[in-house]
């Protein structure tokens, strides 16, 4: 049959990245128990593609995705994207693989366990040499200091999202990350409360009011002290509550 894709093109016009997007899949992420989670994902799968081709082979990239199907842990993404440019021809690969990441919680009070799930994101590349990220989305609550400073009583407070990425030389488990941003916030979610836990909690927010700034400090200090970690990017967005916008403050480490 006729290779369309293989094709010359006239164009002289070299694409940074084609592949296939949004590609829904189960995988199995390794915990810090040593043990597999189950979860689901959405991955993005690229190459780069010379100026010379029209175009790239859509079904190898699921091909590959099917034979690491079992595995698409951090410890296979090198693995992958090897096979991914020797089967397409390319100089360069990029995969991001998106997935809900799931921590049995204890509530602080009556100590009910349930699950939180954390939104994370593998981002890695391979050309002459292999690239990783890690990504980690940790919901707080944030209580505003200048409120609670000015009020008579209360303060407002709301739901802030705390995104660290880190390049790292050592294992780092999502779950020490989550810490860190937990421990920067106001208070921690959960998501099952009874009413003593629920007093806790707004309690404890209101013992610690922080500005994003202030999270975004909080998190840069541990990560700054941590030997495995060679860089990090933090940004922290506070969907305030009596506010037609949102606050945002952020911090890239230098490389």
């Amino acid at each position: 049959m006729r290779d369309i894709q293989s094709e010359s093109d006239y164009r002289e016009i070299h694409l940074d990245r084609v592949g296939v997007n949004g590609v829904r899949y189960p995988i199995r992420i390794k915990d810090r128990q040593d043990t597999f989670q189950h979860t689901n994902a959405l991955i993005n799968l690229y190459v780069n593609l010379p100026k010379e081709f029209r175009g790239t082979h859509m079904s190898r990239f699921i091909e590959i995705l099917n034979r690491y199907q079992s595995d698409l842990s951090y410890s296979k993404l090198k693995n992958i994207l090897i096979e991914t440019k020797e089967s397409l021809k390319a100089n360069d690969a990029h995969i991001e693989i998106l997935f809900a990441y799931f921590i049995l919680k204890s509530s602080p009070v009556s100590n009910i366990q349930s699950y939180m799930d954390y939104t994370c994101q593998f981002i890695a590349s391979q050309n002459d040499r292999f690239d990783f990220i890690l990504e980690v989305n940790v919901p707080v609550q944030l209580v505003c200091p200048c409120s609670k400073e000015i009020s008579r009583y209360g303060a407002h407070n709301q739901r802030g999202n705390a995104k660290i990425k880190t390049r790292m030389n050592g294992m780092v488990w999502i779950e020490e990350l989550v810490q860190i941003a937990e421990n920067a916030g106001s208070s921690p979610l959960f998501t099952l409360l009874k009413r003593e836990d629920e007093k806790y909690i707004t309690e404890h927010a209101y013992d610690h009011p922080k500005f994003v700034e202030d999270v975004v400090r909080d998190i840069a200090l541990p990560l700054e002290r941590d030997k495995r970690i060679t860089w990090y990017q933090i940004e922290v967005l506070s969907q305030e509550s009596i506010h037609n916008h949102n606050a945002y403050a952020s911090v890239t480490k230098k490389r």
